[in-house]
């Protein structure tokens, strides 16, 4: 993986800053841009999952997860984790990181169209969508309720082997029944994209300035990516990082939504020590709105410190 190192946080200045207060809403404030060079990252709400902590945490020790959501406040029976999308705003493109969930999987969440108007962002032109992965609050949100696709000039762009995974026939079969409408639902969604995807290996620069990043474990064929332009990059970390004190103070209990427990602790564990060695910013979809921080060391741990 690249060199990560600290992007420094900027607003949007002069008549882009009155321009911005104008179009952003409550919970969208400039504040939430960050400036990579001449491109803008924005983080703009989807809603929340409310997950079982059973489902999220199965394998952790009881007490001291109880013990660890308490201290941060958190409810003990349940998770609500925020689904923030990214969106970069270049001269002459507008990237989506990821659909969102649609409205059919919660509904707390598939709030991304009604926020991404609030915010000044037209649908029909977003020029591109750049899938992490293809679990639903990531990917049902490509379709609407007339099973068309909800941004029709878009090109979309997704991992080879992700792609390939959630394509197979078998992979319905497969899954833990908990977990079969995933497979049901990603297949229905991506046969709309069959004649319309890019497909690419890690490494690639998916798009000008955007580089793909493996980071395998959450699902088979997880992205993350990387973001130049700036003084320093951006990592897009998608779903390989995923709470905000859990992942950072225990990133070597097992997670529940990893297809691949242990793939995914030490993809976690990867990322965590690099960005915080390298002192890098860090946007993740599910980190407390907007998703925006800063990895530190704490003792043999580490923490998220949230920006905005």
């Amino acid at each position: 993986m690249a060199p990560l190192d600290l992007t420094r946080r900027t607003l949007m200045q002069g008549g882009m800053a009155a321009a911005a207060t104008t179009l952003l809403p409550v919970g969208l404030r400039p504040a939430q841009a960050l400036q990579i060079g001449e491109a803008v990252l924005t983080s703009v709400s989807d809603g929340n999952l409310v997950l079982p902590l059973s489902f999220s945490y199965p394998d952790a020790p009881e007490d001291e997860l109880i013990a660890l959501l308490e201290a941060h406040g958190q409810p003990t029976d349940s998770l609500m984790p925020d689904c923030n999308v990214p969106i970069l705003k270049t001269s002459d493109r507008l990237i989506l990181f990821d659909v969102g969930s649609g409205a059919n999987f919660m509904p707390t969440a598939g709030k991304l169209i009604e926020n991404m108007e609030a915010a000044g962002f037209d649908p029909a032109e977003v020029t591109d969508v750049v899938f992490t992965h293809c679990h639903p609050d990531h990917l049902w949100g490509l379709i609407d309720d007339f099973d068309e696709i909800v941004f029709p000039n878009a090109s979309f762009h997704m991992g080879r082997a992700e792609w390939e995974f959630w394509r197979d026939p078998g992979t319905v079969d497969a899954m833990p029944e908990a977990r079969k409408t995933f497979a049901v639902g990603a297949q229905n969604r991506l046969s709309y994209l069959e004649d319309m995807i890019t497909l690419f290996e890690p490494g690639a620069e998916v798009l000008p300035g955007v580089e793909a990043v493996d980071t395998a474990g959450h699902t088979p064929g997880h992205m993350s990516y990387m973001l130049h332009g700036g003084p320093e990059p951006v990592l897009v970390a998608g779903d390989a990082i995923l709470h905000f004190a859990v992942s950072f103070e225990h990133p070597s209990w097992p997670s529940g939504s990893d297809q691949d427990p242990e793939m995914g602790i030490a993809t976690r564990k990867k990322l965590l020590d690099r960005l915080a060695s390298d002192k890098a910013m860090l946007t993740a979809y599910h980190l407390p709105e907007p998703g925006e921080g800063r990895v530190e060391r704490e003792g043999s741990a580490y923490r998220f410190v949230a920006e905005g």
